[in-house]
Order: C-alpha cells, then structure tokens, then sequence
C-alpha cells in the first residue's frame, strides 16, 4: 500500500525564525484546512530508565515559545518514565496534508497553579474521570471503574467544583529539535529540521535526506 505524494514542498526561505512560529502556520491550517479529526492529537514516545520505550496518543493543549503542553495523570507509565528520563518525542501525523512534525526535547511538569487553571476548564466529567481512573494500573474489571466513577460524581453532582487531583498535571516539552516534513513525489520529501543551539542564541536549520 503506497501512495504518491503530490503536495508543494517546503524550501528553507519559506520557513518562520523559530520552529514554534512554524507550527503555529502548519497547525492552523491543520485545523482549519487539513480535514483532520483532531490536529492536536499527537504520539508521545518515552523511555524508561532501562531504556526500555513506549508510545501513546495524547492531546495537545498548549503551545508556546516555552514549549509544548500536555496534561496525564503523574502515575501513568509515561509520567514514570519522564522522572526517570525525562527526554521526549512528539509526533504530529497530519496524514491528509502528507506532513508530519517531529519534536524532541525534554519534559519537566508544569506548576500547579497552571494545572489548576487548565482543570477548571475541562467537562466536568473529565474532571471526574481524572479522579476515576488509576492510569496505567491493572483494573479488575470494567465495572470496577463505572463504579468508581459513579462515587465520584454522586459525591461531586454537575455545577460543583471538582477539586484538582494531586496526583494529575502537565508536563511542557521544551523542543531541542523540531523537524517538518512535506511528503513530496517519487519519496523525495522535504525534511527541514530546526535545531537549537547550545549557546541559547536561536535555532539553525538543517535539511534532512528523505
């Protein structure tokens, strides 16, 4: 199963000054224009200590000049990798546009207060949900956890504040590379990959054989 890629490329002069006002350009259009379900869904892929990996799809839920936010549960596997190794990668597969961004760096949790402030944002059943689930644990069954939601929201009814799980929050990714990826004919993608440098004065750009 092949198929051919016949989008326009992407040169070197077209690309922003830093790779996050890159992703903003490719994200808007993801959302707007790329007929995608859901553009910030993205694969989160971690080591453990023994550098043993691993990969799940999360949700993006913010992005900045500080890096990239997502939000998990602090016992679930991928946040026990991240204590013991905090380097990350993020994959973003925007198939129907034949782009992908891949992102590496390293992952430190957001503060409280910024967790707080996302969690009051969220349906008040995922509010609960947070509570419900023991992410990555063995559950004994499925009613086990219906029945444990069912606790949670007798005892938290909808319009009643939800308080912030301590054992729930963020993690932002601060990139160290961010690769941009056009699929282009005859398997010649365009590869353009910010990097930065070490002085902490700005990112170079590299292009990347396909």
């Amino acid at each position: 199963m092949r198929k051919q890629y016949r989008a326009e490329g992407l040169g070197e002069t077209e690309l922003a000054a830093t790779p996050v006002e890159q992703f903003a350009r490719w994200f808007q259009q993801a959302a707007t224009d790329g007929g995608l379900f859901e553009p910030n869904a993205m694969v989160v892929s971690t080591a453990d200590a023994e550098g043993r990996p691993s990969s799940r799809t999360v949700l993006l839920k913010h992005f900045d000049e500080r890096g990239f936010v997502f939000y998990t549960n602090y016992g679930s596997r991928k946040a026990r990798d991240l204590a013991a190794n905090p380097h990350v990668s993020l994959l973003f597969p925007w198939h129907p546009m034949a782009r992908q961004v891949i992102v590496t760096g390293t992952a430190a949790r957001t503060g409280r207060d910024e967790t707080a402030a996302y969690f009051r944002t969220r349906p008040h059943g995922s509010q609960l949900g947070a509570w419900a689930s023991t992410q990555s644990a063995v559950v004994g069954s499925r009613a086990d956890l219906d029945a444990a939601y069912a606790e949670l929201a007798a005892r938290y009814p909808e319009g009643e504040q939800v308080p912030v799980p301590p054992h729930w929050g963020g993690f932002r990714v601060m990139p160290r590379t961010v690769e941009f990826w056009q699929g282009r004919e005859n398997r010649l993608h365009d590869r353009l990959r910010y990097v930065a440098a070490g002085d902490g004065g700005g990112w170079r750009v590299e292009r990347l054989g396909p």
